[in-house]
């Protein structure tokens, strides 16, 4: 059985981290949502310039088959993607079930977060548009809602706790 969980959120809130925390720990294999964008994805968020739903039609179509592939040959996946809105996460989870863990915070813990680090094409500015286009999960969802308040480690305990119990569930009911 073959577990695909999309870590998401807004920018800044930690998604890469936790994911990689997933992949080295459960063994999933990873992929960052933001490697399947197209350049011009990134020149246009690089410029401050927010993406539109059709910019990111293609861009969640190429995640959801990777993770089809992968499931095709029975591996586990863990993706960082901010799936900030209900019909994104629809396309990431066609034909592939998918558990989504969404890292919560409020937009000044975020902040501060985007504002120390280095080297991303996501700037600062586009924060808030984010937090516009941001749908929570819903309850017909399959996923949780994680804090990113606290420290690191307990961010990532937390996200991994989440997954380990879907995980554990998806096998439960397998057997049943």
């Amino acid at each position: 059985m073959s577990v695909h969980v999309v870590v998401m959120g807004v920018a800044g809130c930690g998604k890469s981290t936790v994911a990689e925390a997933i992949r080295d720990r459960m063994g999933y294999v990873m992929a960052e949502g933001d490697d399947f964008h197209p350049q011009a994805n990134i020149d246009k968020m690089s410029a401050g310039i927010p993406l539109t739903d059709e910019d990111r039609w293609p861009w969640l179509r190429v995640i959801n088959s990777w993770m089809v592939a992968r499931d095709s040959i029975g591996e586990s996946t863990v993706v960082s993607s901010s799936a900030l809105k209900r019909s994104y996460r629809d396309v990431l989870r066609e034909n592939v079930p998918v558990f989504f863990v969404h890292l919560a915070g409020t937009p000044e813990l975020i902040g501060e977060r985007i504002a120390a680090r280095k080297g991303h094409f996501m700037p600062p500015a586009l924060l808030p548009s984010q937090f516009a286009a941001l749908e929570p999960l819903q309850p017909d969802e399959p996923g949780i809602e994680i804090s990113i308040e606290g420290t690191m480690e307990e961010m990532i305990e937390r996200a991994i706790a989440a997954v380990k119990e879907h995980a554990a569930k998806e096998e439960r009911a397998l057997a049943e």
